[in-house]
């Protein structure tokens, strides 16, 4: 089953986050999938750069990049994945895995 179907839905149901004024808040620490969801389709949507959405929400490109590449590869179900800072740590602290 192609998950391009399920990419197109999600941003056609995030297309509230065509403006600033749409974006979670510059103060948002829990992220859960629609928060993750409307910065990645905001930047899609260019309402936002990638720069300004990681400095806005302090994220590392990186964890921005992941968050695309999962709601590409799973949809919004893949922004379920517990971020990245949160196991940075411990890759490498001796290569222990989160349970």
């Amino acid at each position: 089953m192609s998950d391009r179907g399920a990419d197109a839905d999600w941003m056609v149901e995030l297309s509230g986050a065509s403006s600033h004024d749409a974006l979670p808040p510059t103060d948002t620490k829990r992220w859960v999938i629609r928060r993750k969801a409307e910065v990645v389709a905001a930047v899609r949507a260019g309402v936002i750069s990638l720069e300004d959405a990681c400095k806005r929400y302090t994220l590392s490109v990186e964890e921005f990049l992941n968050w695309q590449r999962l709601v590409d590869s799973h949809g919004l179900p893949g922004l379920r994945v517990t971020r990245l800072q949160d196991y940075r740590g411990m890759r490498s602290g001796g290569g222990n895995r989160p349970a």
